[in-house]
């Protein structure tokens, strides 16, 4: 994704804009796409002079049944990321995904290690 534009370009087009330019003349001379000066004039009359914050910062299913996670995981340290959402689906009604519950864990610090096996053609210890 391209970085944001400085919020005094979006400012002085919509000065510019509201000065009497059209939305293309005011993106010519600012060296702004077309579209975005369209999209940033639309936003200001809606109230929305500045940029939005960048980022996908959407709260997930799982913030509200954050405890609930933790005891599982506490009394079962082995449990598996199916089991998981098998419980939240009967005990709590959440419908989420295997891997969202995944991505929830890790972004909450929560990573799981496997343990190293053996190698498929070593049977035991050697030595």
């Amino acid at each position: 994704m391209a970085r944001a534009l400085d919020d005094d370009l979006r400012l002085c087009l919509l000065r510019a804009s509201a000065a009497g330019l059209s939305a293309r003349q005011a993106a010519a001379r600012f060296e702004v796409g077309v579209s975005t000066a369209i999209r940033w004039i639309a936003r200001a009359k809606d109230g929305e002079p500045t940029s939005r914050p960048q980022g996908w910062k959407r709260p997930s299913a799982l913030d509200a049944h954050e405890a609930f996670v933790i005891e599982l995981i506490e009394e079962r340290k082995d449990v598996t990321l199916d089991e998981m959402v098998a419980l939240l689906s009967a005990e709590r009604q959440v419908r989420i995904s295997r891997i969202a519950v995944g991505a929830w864990l890790r972004g909450r610090g929560w990573t799981f290690k496997k343990s190293p096996h053996m190698h498929w053609s070593k049977t035991g210890r050697m030595s």
